[in-house]
């Protein structure tokens, strides 16, 4: 019985991950996005990023293995979760929950800048009031999704929404994929004079 648990868990991860693999927008929107992120580096910019639960999880992953590494050496990018316990308890306490995120882009968000925002469903409140304070900030917004057409795509500039099913844990598994595929990118865009890979040629 456990192990038909198991077979069955690998299955459903596997075609999870072979959905993603097919869909061609989703392709897209990660190579846009990984461009993007690198674009906003060249010039200076840095990349916040935000979640709930596992998907904050997912957004310390991310800012960390930008500030440290991935890969290889090369220098530390800017990337910052957001996830401050002083600055989240205070805007809590003061002004609900639902602002812990959107504060912070406020107060450090600048024009050039991109969000990183992770929403397995893309209709977590405070991820969305995120979104829109760095749209007011002309920072560029990437959603991280699980359900087409949610609330957070209407307010990104790039979604990627991985095609997992109903469940928030296979979305999360393909979203530390397509992070760990975004650091990539990154490394690839900015090239061996900002410590990244040299780019492949034809």
């Amino acid at each position: 019985m456990s192990q038909a648990i198991v077979q069955a868990a690998l299955d459903e991860a596997a075609a999870a991950l072979s959905a993603l693999r097919a869909d061609a927008a989703a392709m897209a929107a990660i190579s846009q996005a990984g461009e993007r992120i690198a674009q906003s580096l060249r010039a200076g910019g840095r990349v916040f990023s935000c979640g709930n639960g596992g998907s904050l999880c997912d957004a310390m992953h991310f800012a960390e293995e930008m500030s440290g590494r991935f890969r290889a050496d090369r220098p530390a990018y800017a990337a910052i979760a957001i996830t401050d316990p002083g600055h989240m308890s205070c805007v809590a306490n003061d002004y609900g929950y639902e602002q812990v995120f959107a504060r912070y882009v406020q107060a450090h968000g600048r024009a050039g800048d991109v969000l990183l925002a992770i929403s397995t469903s893309g209709s977590s409140p405070n991820i969305l009031a995120a979104a829109r304070s760095a749209r007011e900030r002309s920072l560029a917004v990437i959603a991280m999704t699980g359900r087409p057409g949610s609330a957070l795509a209407a307010l990104a500039d790039l979604t990627i929404c991985t095609p997992a099913g109903r469940w928030a844990d296979r979305v999360q598994e393909l979203h530390i994929k397509v992070i760990h595929i975004l650091i990539e990118l990154v490394e690839h865009h900015l090239g061996p004079a900002r410590g990244g890979m040299p780019p492949s040629t034809p």
